[in-house]
Parts: structure tokens; sequence; C-alpha cells
């Protein structure tokens, strides 16, 4: 054993692999533009050395293609790559084998890479943000989602949110009354940050138009505006609203940051979209390169999932990972985030720093 309690032996290993799917039921049904959630539907994977075991899961989005099915479906061929790769150090040839033998399927990629992280950084006893040399103290705070709803509830949501210490809110909106929303958050959350988030519901008009409403409440930037191939609507209400633009369903890789930066302020990234810790660490350095700000965001999850992420947050300029608090319960806990702090310093446990609860 090494002095920090790390085995000696970080070679090749015999691996072994298993996953299942959970369902986690949501504490309040979350709604935003496009549907509402009742409960998330994780796929849980673990891989094992016989001594330390890492945790991944996915959260697979129907917007991107996925399915716990798909899920499912894909995951034997890509526990498969791990076990014939046999070292949970060598993450460059397991991200690039995992994306040759399935193209797509990000969410149960990211999964298993997250899992396979995580093994690594158990063996070297070491938190991921430590392993990747990352300051801690960099982490931005995490803000904390309101979903779509009426004014008297989304005024209890905000009032409950503030109460619990959160400074910063993300409120989702739809097709109307946003000015009716915002008017009762800042009721009861006057000095929060706001951000609002359409999910695509806007055409570029509806978007211009809105912003003075965004602006006159005060919010601090509007996420994903208008539909995600329209690259020109967001430059249109970029250039020509009234609040900073962030891009998020537009941008699923790096390429896709390229390829947007010139439209909007700031570039969102979230594991389950970019498929490995690696992709995602990419589209923050892309959008930096090209004079963009960078969100890190979630889907709604559990720790198994939202404790990698919270180790890239100090790449990112804001944050949003929020998805595991969304739960009823969430059967993992994670890296402490007391009011949307990501407090990476506290985190004792090597690896993601997700550990699954007696309950």
């Amino acid at each position: 054993m090494s002095p920090n309690g790390a085995d000696d032996d970080t070679g090749d290993a015999d691996l072994t692999t298993e996953f299942e799917r959970r369902s986690l039921p949501l504490a309040d049904p979350f709604t935003i533009a496009r549907g509402t959630t009742e409960t998330a539907e994780n796929v849980l994977v673990r891989i094992s050395d016989g001594t330390h075991e890492g945790v991944g899961a996915a959260a697979p989005s129907t917007y991107y293609g996925e399915t716990p099915a798909t899920v499912e479906a894909v995951l034997p061929a890509l526990l498969e790559v791990v076990e014939d790769v046999g070292d949970p150090h060598a993450s460059q040839r397991v991200d690039r084998e995992l994306r040759e033998r399935v193209g797509r399927n990000p969410a149960a990629r990211a999964a298993v890479d997250t899992a396979i992280a995580d093994l690594a950084a158990k063996r070297l006893g070491v938190p991921l943000y430590r392993q990747w040399g990352l300051d801690p103290a960099a982490a931005p705070t995490s803000s904390f989602s309101i979903g779509l709803a009426d004014p008297d509830e989304t005024r209890r949501r905000a009032e409950r949110a503030v109460a619990e210490g959160y400074s910063i809110l993300k409120v989702k909106l739809g097709a109307g009354r946003t000015a009716e929303r915002l008017a009762a958050v800042r009721e009861d959350a006057p000095d929060a940050t706001i951000r609002v988030d359409a999910n695509a519901a806007w055409t570029p008009a509806e978007a211009v138009a809105r912003s003075e409403i965004l602006a006159d409440h005060g919010v601090e930037f509007v996420e994903q505006p208008v539909p995600a191939d329209d690259v020109a609507g967001l430059r249109r209400v970029r250039d020509r609203g009234a609040v900073p633009v962030a891009a998020d369903e537009s941008v699923e890789t790096a390429a896709d940051a390229a390829r947007v930066a010139d439209a909007v302020d700031i570039v969102v990234a979230k594991l389950q979209k970019c498929g490995s810790l690696r992709e995602t660490r990419r589209v923050a350095e892309v959008a930096h390169a090209h004079g963009c700000e960078a969100m890190v965001g979630c889907m709604v999850a559990s720790n198994a999932t939202i404790a990698a992420s919270a180790h890239l947050a100090p790449l990112f300029d804001y944050a949003d990972l929020d998805g595991s608090l969304l739960l009823d319960s969430d059967p993992f806990d994670g890296v402490p985030m007391p009011g949307g702090e990501i407090d990476l310093a506290a985190v004792e446990r090597a690896g993601t720093g997700a550990a699954e609860t007696s309950e």
C-alpha cells in the first residue's frame, strides 16, 4: 500500500461489470416546456477490480434519442470493451473504443465512463478533482431549478429554495405568463440571482420581446430560448435581446460548442449528452477558446452521476447541478452542496465521492 492508502498496483486488472435499472421518484413533479417528469429512470453501472468498485449511472433523455431500454440494450457491448481493455486507468483508450463500439447513446457511454473514472481514482486513493489537478475553490455555485408552474406555485417553490439557502434560482419558462412567474419569484427572492430556461420553446421574435421582461426582473441570462437547430435564431436573440444567451440543447459535443460559439454568450455541457467526462471537459475548453463562457449542467439523476459532474465544476463559469436534489430521496450520497455551494474540499472519499446510502 502507498502512504495515502492507494494500491501500488495500478496496472491491468481483471474487471467485472454489472448494471441495473433504478426508478427514482421526484419530490414534486418537474415540468419544463417539453413535458412533466415524476420519476427519473436511471441505469446504474458498477465496475469492480475485486478490491475497489466504481459506480456510474445513465440518466437517458428521449430528447437525445435514449431511453432506459436503449441504455440496457447497449450496455453489454460497452461493458465488454471495459472487460477487454482490463485497465481502469486507460481512460483515453476506453473512451475511444466505447465511441467506436456504440456511436450514439451518450448517456449509456457516460455511465460506463464515470464508473471507470471512479474506479481509477479509488485505486489511486484520491478524489477525481485532485487526480485532475483542479482547484476546488474555483467551483462556481450551483443554481436550483424551479419547474414550470403557475405563479402561486412558482412563488412557493422560490420561497422554499431561498429558505434552504439557495442564492441562484433557475426558473423554467414556457409559452406564457413570463412576467407573472418572474414577479412571483422576485416577491420571495428579491436578492436572488435568477436565470431562466425556455427549453427551446420560443421563436426568435418571441425571445427578443420577452428578453425585455427578463431584463426588467434582473435575469442574469436566458438558456436555450429557441429550437436547438436554429443557430441563426440564437444569434438574433443574442444580438437584439436584452440579456445574455446560453445554448444547451444546441450543444451535445465540443464540435457543437465550436459551431454555436459566435451565436451565444454561454455554452452548456452535460455529461449525459457529451458521453464522457473527457468530452464534457472538452466542451468547456472549446467554449473558452472561442471567447464564450461555459456552464456544467445535468439531468434529473442520482449522485451516481451528479457527483462526477461536480468534480468538473472548477473548469466552468457556471453550474446547474441540482438534479439529485429534485429526487424524493437519493440512494447515493455525493459531493456536499449546501445552498448550491459545491464543496469539493469536503469530499473525503476517493473517486467521485458517490456512495450508496444505508437506507
